[in-house]
């Protein structure tokens, strides 16, 4: 299962093995500088664009790789999200290869609140 960690002046997105074969990509990092913001997302499912750039995807069920989002372009995500982890966390970039990562968990706050991004 992927998981958001931060890695000194990064955020790596660490992928399974399995997750990078899905994804025909490695696991990702971006400066922190980068995150503009991250919020926990109660439909990730349904926040994957679902035009696939690269990965695998059946829509609303599961999602790993790179995607198109909102009909455009010009905005690019990476997802991993499967059918068991309906809840995740968005992180938004600026001046990254990704525009956002979108990341199924079982308990996205407590990931968010690890990573320093919230809670109390």
């Amino acid at each position: 299962m992927a998981d958001l960690r931060k890695e000194g002046t990064d955020l790596v997105l660490d992928l399974s093995l399995i997750e990078k074969v899905l994804a025909k990509h490695g696991s990702l990092r971006v400066a922190l500088s980068s995150v503009v913001g991250v919020e926990v997302v109660n439909d990730a499912k349904h926040a994957v664009g679902w035009v696939t750039l690269m990965g695998a995807a059946f829509p609303g069920s599961f999602g790993i790789g790179a995607f198109h989002s909102h009909g455009s372009r010009g905005f690019r995500q990476f997802a991993v999200v499967h059918r068991n982890t309906p809840r995740g966390v968005r992180v938004r970039l600026q001046g990254a290869t990704f525009d956002e990562f979108i990341v199924g968990y079982d308990n996205p706050e407590a990931v968010v609140t690890s990573l320093g991004f919230g809670g109390p």
